[in-house]
């Protein structure tokens, strides 16, 4: 009995428990906690915990990470990657699908259709595929054209024989059928007043909130910075940090703790709230709209049309829709006021992945000034040029895209792993991001000067690789326990960004 009460995990499961609340983004306390008295997240998050720890030999999974903040996608992406048994997947989430899948299942209709590899690979394949069909679909159709108009010129003349003989050919061929054009949401962004140089800007500012007792809770400090028009500023961090919390406070919906936030010249905001709930549930959608602004219903139709809602659609009570649908509505009544400034919470939330492509091709034209919270780390990394990260109750303000954050992170992480290692004679190499256009000795530069010619391109391209793949390496949790191989990683890792450096000065020059 002990040693099966053992082989079936009895003395580990505590920590498997704690691991995989962890992961999830759950408090410890919360597992003494009432279901009822969860939030929504909270019993989401516990349902995928308690999925997880099951080991089953095959795991099912419905948008798991609709809930997740960075660290627990990130911990699931590395759970499902390691996991030894079959899962399946449903997920809106594209960076989520390009990390864990090996393969991707369309329903299209009541047509289900299998493509090999992750979510890239399955819209290129798509793609090819689509055009293949639409290729033989309009060939097809040339040809019956082409039959038709000599069976009906011949069926009674001298070659009424061939001509019935190609009729009976027409009848047994199998018609390809026309290609489906899917709908999506035509969201087209106008043109709005032009705001002053300075957006929003924040002096001393302090936010968080009172609670029961009136007691003030501060959940983070906000340096003191600006946006500017025509910037895309994204907030990040985990649940609960305060994300919305701030949005609220720089929109002045809620009181600053200490400090101010103010809004520049000439700013109409255009705020998205997550989860969409401020529209009256007993409301049509055509209601829902013309409750925003008071338009022609022609004018109203033509509107609603381009977000989906056509024909009758426009008479469902607002109580009846889903959450995507929701989205879209919300959507709909903020654009119809034509903002200079986008305030977004969660957007892509409950958006299916034609609406979510629609929505960053609206984003990506708009002409004015958008700042959003996300988990979408697909639209940050298609949207933001600057990002506020909200971590141990600060908010650091970083001027660069996602992939640009990720690259600092990584290399700040692969200099604490070989700091950790005590290998302090291998130190790895930051780049300073205040002065990127530091010279190096020239001789060295010289030393380089030939390898960068022709191929220059080529070589940038194979010394970013090799870095990438080191960093990667040493972020590993597997590695970390080989001091010597963190060592050699270290080495290559110092000398190759050395020469990467360098080639791009050279370059440059």
């Amino acid at each position: 009995l002990v040693d099966r009460y053992e082989s079936e995990g009895g003395y580990d499961y505590h920590n498997a428990i704690e691991r995989v609340v962890d992961g999830v983004g759950l408090s410890a306390d919360i597992l003494d906690t009432l279901t009822e008295d969860a939030s929504g997240g909270e019993r989401t998050r516990t349902a995928l915990a308690t999925a997880l720890l099951g080991e089953p030999d095959l795991l099912v999974l419905d948008e798991p990470t609709n809930y997740l903040d960075f660290n627990g996608l990130e911990w699931l992406e590395g759970f499902l990657s390691t996991f030894r048994n079959a899962f399946i997947v449903v997920s809106h989430d594209r960076y989520f699908l390009d990390r864990v899948v090996t393969e991707i299942w369309e329903i299209d209709k009541t047509r289900m259709k299998s493509y090999p590899g992750n979510y890239s690979k399955y819209k290129i394949l798509k793609s090819e595929e689509d055009e293949r069909l639409s290729r033989e679909y309009r060939k097809q159709q040339e040809h019956i054209r082409r039959e038709e108009s000599f069976i009906a010129r011949y069926h009674a003349g001298q070659r009424s024989k061939e001509a019935r003989g190609r009729a009976r050919r027409l009848d047994k061929i199998d018609i390809i059928d026309a290609p489906t054009v899917e709908d999506t949401v035509a969201i087209r962004s106008s043109e709005a007043s032009r705001t002053g140089e300075i957006v929003i800007s924040t002096t001393g500012l302090k936010v968080g909130y009172a609670d029961s007792d009136g007691k003030k809770v501060q959940l983070c400090e906000v340096p003191d910075v600006t946006i500017n028009r025509g910037s895309t500023t994204a907030i990040i961090g985990n649940n609960g940090i305060g994300k919305t919390t701030l949005l609220k406070t720089l929109l002045s919906d809620i009181p600053a703790l200490e400090g101010t936030s103010h809004l520049g010249h000439n700013v109409k905001t255009g705020y998205f709230r997550q989860g969409s709930d401020e529209i009256p549930p007993n409301l049509t959608v055509m209601e829902a709209l013309l409750q925003i602004k008071n338009i022609p219903i022609g004018e109203a139709r033509s509107f609603l049309a381009r977000f989906l809602f056509k024909g009758e659609d426009t008479l469902d009570k607002v109580s009846s829709l889903s959450g995507g649908e929701r989205g879209r509505l919300a959507l709909a009544r903020l654009l119809l006021l034509r903002p200079n400034v986008l305030v977004l919470d969660e957007p892509t939330t409950h958006l299916d992945i034609q609406s979510r492509e629609a929505l960053e091709e609206m984003l990506k034209d708009f002409k004015g000034t958008i700042l959003f919270v996300s988990h979408d780390r697909h639209l940050i990394s298609l949207l933001a040029d600057n990002l506020w990260i909200i971590d141990n109750g600060k908010v650091d303000a970083f001027k660069g895209s996602y992939q640009e954050w990720q690259k600092y992170n990584n290399q700040k992480n692969v200099q604490s792993k070989v700091s950790k290692s005590e290998l302090q004679d291998e130190k790895i190499r930051i780049p300073e991001r205040s002065n990127p256009k530091k010279k190096k000795p020239k001789k060295k530069i010289q030393a380089k000067k030939e390898d960068i010619g022709p191929n220059r391109e080529e070589i940038i391209d194979r010394l970013e690789r090799r870095v990438q793949e080191i960093e990667m390496e040493l972020n590993d949790s597997t590695a970390h326990s080989d001091l010597e191989r963190i060592r050699k990683l270290g080495t290559e890792h110092s000398k190759l960004s050395a020469e990467l450096q360098d080639a791009l000065d050279q370059w440059g020059n």
